[in-house]
């Protein structure tokens, strides 16, 4: 099923929600903050330890937030960065539109279409549980999909150019979700998810 919709609409059928809010910014505007964002952030190339092999990917990530907190993903632990002038005001934007508030914030970056996320749920013990996630995307629109781990229920919509995409209450323990691969596209997109850690996990 492919879904278009506005952020009054649910995206899931059940067990879950997932809003998408279209555009928050003119094109001018989500072109200076790709801009700022592919050339102000410390990337790094991802890396995933699977069945006991450190995997390297070509996407690159960073981890920023309102202090050094811990994140473990895919057995591999990274420690957040200060909050850039440019994230602080996306971090304003998303959490004045949204109604939420986040402390730290996971960056991707995809070169090309061929880079991508194979199926996977966000609810690692750091992150508050149930806690809203919102990811802001720039760059090039791609397919973001959703799978329900039970019914095998699929959901799918194109996140645009300066959109935002706000994941919430059960849907990371019922859904499965990822950015499949093509060859169609060959500029870059810079995805934010801005998420919450619980405190009683800082380092």
């Amino acid at each position: 099923m492919d879904l278009f919709s506005n952020e009054n609409t649910n995206l899931l059928p059940h067990d879950g929600i997932v809003l998408y809010y279209g555009k928050l910014l003119p094109k001018t505007k989500a072109d200076d903050f790709l801009h700022h964002l592919l050339n102000g952030i410390e990337w790094k190339n991802d890396e995933a330890v699977i069945f006991g092999k450190r995997i390297i990917t070509k996407r690159k990530v960073a981890w920023y937030g309102d202090r050094d907190f811990s994140y473990t993903y895919s057995n591999t632990t990274k420690k957040a960065l200060p909050w850039t002038d440019t994230l602080l005001d996306l971090k304003r934007l998303v959490e004045e539109r949204t109604g939420e508030t986040y402390n730290s914030c996971l960056l991707n970056l995809y070169h090309t279409g061929e880079e991508g996320m194979a199926w996977h749920s966000d609810a690692e013990k750091d992150l508050k549980k149930d806690g809203a996630i919102g990811s802001l995307s720039f760059g090039a629109e791609r397919k973001f999909s959703f799978k329900h781990k039970t019914s095998g229920d699929t959901v799918s919509l194109m996140l645009e150019h300066g959109s935002l995409l706000v994941m919430k209450g059960t849907t990371q323990t019922h859904w499965l979700h990822r950015l499949p691969p093509t060859r169609r596209t060959q500029s870059p997109r810079v995805n934010l998810t801005f998420r919450t850690i619980v405190e009683t996990d800082v380092q």
